[in-house]
């Protein structure tokens, strides 16, 4: 029977079919005996009788993505008009110059061409440890890299990532709550999707944050409850500033869900200790909050003194809660010394889900039909790499290690190199991929940038971007107090560059300051 042939008229508010769509929206088609067939989507799509499609209800989102901007696109076109840009303002690696790891890249080329395998010269161009890496992940696919794998990721890898976590935090971890994704932002996405059923559904965000959580809370329908870091307190954690925000929250008719942690920060750049992790995980249990841990950056440190340690591993070190706070961990290829961000390979963790919780994210998982494999091979490599006495150990440690002493020293020299500017203060980068300075904009800046009809910091990072080249993204698409402004820059361009772009920046902000400075000694902090 076709739809036409229905009987309609007798079921005149029947939902023919209710989708879930990931990350974007929920559709239900709904057929009435008098307007047809149309979907019911809180005015994100209609659909007349004639399925004419109009998007005016887009405009309602209150999306906004800084990282990819207003300067970003502008810094594009100063590109295509011949200028000279220097594109801070994401984090990827390889774009800025960093050089992909030899042994991963070997691993999949081979999958990528097998019949390689079968030269009889392969050995001769790949060391024996890569290509009998290479013939182990093609036997965990069904017909290659080309081939859909479960939904979940492949069996085999959510293995290799499960020996991983165990091996980090000391307790075994189960590959049936792994599920590998296209980069961690999907599964984000996913959890956030999974988790928000409505406006008045609120996910605690540390603010400033990553863009990500507000487009996707925003896309979901939902409403993000920010809790401020605190500056000068090198953007530390206080519990009370969580506890004020969810009583605000809850006082305006909000029912707080889950709490997002970005560990290292992500623009802020910190690391939280141990003792902060605990009284995090005591709030979410007090609270009944699902904690959602970004952990991207944790093979990003670049200090001593506080270590990355797992969301993970501090709650299963809490006998008395170690079972009673749902709490789901995401990691990725793209950064750490990998930075592979556009293979797009990531995981994320489920910890006291229940089964049936698990099944309903299979189904979200499951629309997608596979994550790509080529990244679940990535992933595999980065959770287990060369191991002493391989062929390719020696290599893969040096190449490694290298980048990882150069970013050491590059989030020294731009720590340094912006707190030797005028008005400008930086906590220094103790982790990740960026610095976060604070730039105290004298009043006539700002009073130019409202003539101008700009926020304050867009303004002064357009003006940056024009003199300079230097790409970055200005602190107010992050969040910030009122009243305060910064920009984000990341730490990646090559280190023999960072000593001119620093004397660039700082020149022109020092110009910059004189100009709209009143020379009374203005200070903000």
């Amino acid at each position: 029977m076709s739809v036409s042939q229905f009987p309609w008229e007798l079921y005149p508010s029947l939902e023919v079919a209710t989708l879930i769509i990931p990350l974007v929206f929920s559709v239900a088609l709904t057929y009435s005996a008098t307007d047809g067939l149309r979907c019911r989507s809180s005015g994100v799509w209609s659909r007349d009788s004639t399925w004419r499609i109009a998007f005016e209800g887009l405009s309602t989102y209150k999306v906004a993505y800084a990282v990819r901007g207003e300067l970003y696109l502008r810094a594009s076109e100063l590109q295509k008009e011949g200028k000279k840009i220097v594109f801070t303002n994401v984090g990827n690696p390889h774009a800025l110059g960093q050089k992909p790891l030899t042994f991963p890249r070997q691993v999949v080329a081979l999958c990528q061409a097998p019949f390689l395998l079968d030269d009889p010269n392969v050995g001769l161009l790949f060391p024996a440890d890569a290509i009998a890496r290479a013939k182990h992940y093609l036997s965990l696919t069904s017909g290659g890299l080309g081939a859909y794998s479960d939904s979940r990721g492949l069996p085999g890898i959510r293995k290799e990532v499960a020996d991983f976590i165990g091996r980090r935090d000391g307790y075994p971890s189960d590959p049936e709550l792994i599920f590998l994704t296209d980069g961690a932002s999907k599964g984000v996405m996913q959890m956030l999707n999974a988790i928000i059923r409505n406006a008045k559904d609120g996910i605690l965000v540390p603010v400033p944050q990553y863009p990500l959580y507000s487009a996707s809370i925003a896309l979901n329908g939902g409403s993000l409850v920010p809790y401020y870091l605190e500056e000068s307190a090198n953007w530390g954690l206080d519990v009370n500033q969580l506890r004020q925000s969810v009583s605000q929250a809850r006082a305006n008719g909000i029912t707080v869900r889950a709490m997002v942690i970005i560990n290292p920060g992500n623009p802020t750049g910190q690391c939280l200790s141990e003792a902060n992790l605990r009284e995090i995980v005591e709030f979410c249990f007090k609270e009944k909050l699902v904690l959602l841990a970004d952990e991207v950056y944790q093979q990003n440190i670049y200090q001593d003194e506080r270590p990355f340690i797992s969301a993970r591993k501090v709650l299963l070190g809490m006998p008395s809660i170690s079972k009673k706070v749902a709490l789901v961990s995401f990691h990725t290829v793209s950064k750490g010394y990998w930075g592979e961000c556009g293979q797009r390979g990531g995981y994320f963790e489920m910890t006291n889900l229940s089964p049936q919780i698990v099944d309903e994210i299979y189904k979200i998982a499951s629309i997608s039909l596979s994550p790509n494999v080529p990244g679940q091979i990535f992933l595999g490599l980065m959770v287990n790499p060369p191991k002493p006495g391989d062929i390719s150990y020696l290599k893969f440690e040096m190449e490694s290690k290298a980048i990882l002493n150069s970013l050491r020293r590059r989030a020294h020299i731009m720590t340094d190199g912006f707190n030797s500017c005028r008005n400008v203060v930086c906590n220094f980068t103790e982790g990740a991929m960026y610095s976060f300075p604070q730039i105290r904009l004298p009043p006539k800046a700002i009073e130019a940038a409202k003539k101008a009809g700009k926020v304050a910091d867009v303004f002064y990072c357009l003006k940056l971007l024009e003199a300079t080249g230097i790409s970055t993204v200005p602190g107010s698409g992050f969040g910030q107090k009122e009243g305060v402004f910064h920009l984000r820059t990341t730490i990646l361009p090559a280190e023999e560059d960072m000593p001119e772009i620093m004397a660039s920046f700082k020149k022109f902000n020092d110009e910059f300051m004189e100009q709209y400075e009143d020379h009374k000694g203005y200070s903000r902090m």
